[in-house]
């Protein structure tokens, strides 16, 4: 039987030909294609799970929107396999581009670019928005920006819509631990031990993580944070820290840092709708002035001091907006409310994102990014990085632990290579990190 992640050259999945992998993540796998008689190409999504419920809530998504800044969905269908289960697909407009994040990282853009991109992004999440749709997986992964300078909202896998049925029937709810609301991740903290708890997202979701993207776009990094817990008569209680703002970091135009911060707000009312933002980085984009065309770059005293700031050395004006969020944030990167293997995909998650410094680039970055390491003859294997992940158990292992390039793993008995999204090859194996589960302080820091 053929394997939906490992299509051949020219293999017909319904009436489009197969031209190459594009890249894959946990529930779907893009390749490259074309039909004859049409001009292509196009983008054919193909479930690797058959019977994916998933899908048809992403076209149905996809179908109600007609955007410049969101993929024209073009087909659906199912593929049968000879003797065995059927797989939906769907067909979207091919977008030639590279990830917001690597575009940035390709050369330093001025504020005023950025205002321009974030603004096409705010009108994709506007549209979703008016048909009663969130996305609730916005972030610059997710994003295409194009030889134009035009941005495309990519992979509506994770979105819902007025009335779709409940897929998720377990916390997390879909979307990336960073870029999660205050809101959402306050839910999750107070319903952690209900496991059937499900949090309705809403369109203030998509406006935050934007501007968590926005964050994560000038600066290079997620927003540094040091949780710290209480323990009481009445448990373990979070205490919120500061919110570091990216001037901090690097020199942005103030209109640009101002938005960030507008968009990051504790409460959603602050943030303003898709299209209040979206209008407001427009007209930053004209009106701004002269730095606004300068490169944004590190400032030198961060340059020089960046380890002590990280480690948690005072500084001068930080935002008080998002503390709660990165508090509960670090539990939901560590995972500690869930079982230990939902804890490590969490973490593999987290690097591919790009969230910790030294192993992005040892990272498979999401399936729509592109980017995504050729096949190796046997199959897709991703590779065990050469560096631990942050967080992640040290030796000595426990039994039946494995010890690999300094950090614990799991072997998984029942998987050979080429393995899964969420696991990592190792010689003959498929393997999963282990994560240290979180150690609160039992008393309150000095």
């Amino acid at each position: 039987m053929v394997n939906p992640v490992s299509l051949p050259v020219d293999f017909e999945v319904g009436p489009w030909r197969v031209l190459r992998l594009r890249g894959w993540g946990s529930y779907g796998v893009v390749y490259q294609v074309e039909q004859a008689g049409l001009t292509g190409p196009f983008a054919l999504k193909l479930a690797v799970h058959s019977w994916d419920p998933r899908f048809e809530r992403e076209r149905e998504l996809l179908s109600r929107l007609r955007h410049p800044h969101v993929p024209k969905l073009r087909d659906q269908g199912w593929w049968e396999p000879p003797g065995g289960k059927a797989f939906p697909y769907l067909v979207m407009d091919w977008v030639e581009g590279v990830t917001l994040y690597e575009w940035a990282a390709a050369h330093p853009p001025t504020s005023r670019q950025v205002l321009r991109l974030l603004a096409q992004a705010a009108r994709a999440l506007e549209a979703t928005h008016s048909v009663e749709g969130v996305h609730r997986d916005v972030k610059g992964g997710n994003m295409l920006v194009r030889s134009d300078a035009s941005l495309v909202l990519m992979d509506f896998g994770s979105g819902y819509y007025r009335g779709a049925p409940k897929l998720t029937h377990h916390m997390p709810s879909p979307g990336t631990s960073q870029y999660r609301s205050p809101e959402s991740l306050r839910f999750h903290w107070e319903w952690r031990h209900d496991s059937t708890a499900h949090y309705a997202a809403q369109a203030a979701d998509d406006v935050y993580a934007l501007g968590m993207t926005a964050y994560r776009l000038v600066t290079g990094r997620y927003p540094p944070s040091a949780s710290r817990f209480e323990e009481g008569a009445e448990g373990i209680r979070l205490i919120q820290t500061e919110f570091m703002a990216p001037g901090e970091w690097v020199s942005s135009c103030p209109e640009l840092e101002a938005l960030i911060q507008q968009m990051v707000s504790l409460n959603p009312s602050e943030r303003g709708s898709a299209g209040e933002v979206a209008r407001a980085l427009e007209r930053a984009a004209r009106k701004a002035g002269r730095r606004a065309d300068a490169p944004i770059v590190p400032r030198p005293a961060q340059k020089q001091n960046s380890r002590g700031t990280r480690a948690g050395a005072p500084s001068r004006n930080r935002w008080k907006t998002g503390g709660l969020a990165a508090a509960l944030g670090a539990l939901l990167v560590t995972g500690g409310w869930w079982m230990i293997e939902r804890q490590s995909s969490a973490a593999v998650q987290d690097a591919q994102e790009g969230a910790t410094a030294g192993l992005a680039d040892e990272a498979l970055p999401p399936f729509e990014d592109g980017g995504v390491p050729a096949p190796k003859p046997e199959g897709i294997a991703l590779e065990v990085p050469r560096k631990p992940f942050s967080g992640q158990s040290r030796p000595p292992c426990q039994k039946p632990e494995v010890e690999i390039h300094g950090g614990c793993w799991s072997r998984l008995s029942d998987v050979s290579p080429p393995c899964g999204a969420r696991s990592y090859a190792w010689k003959d194996g498929c393997y999963r990190p282990i994560l240290e589960p979180p150690r609160p302080a039992t008393s309150a820091p000095r």
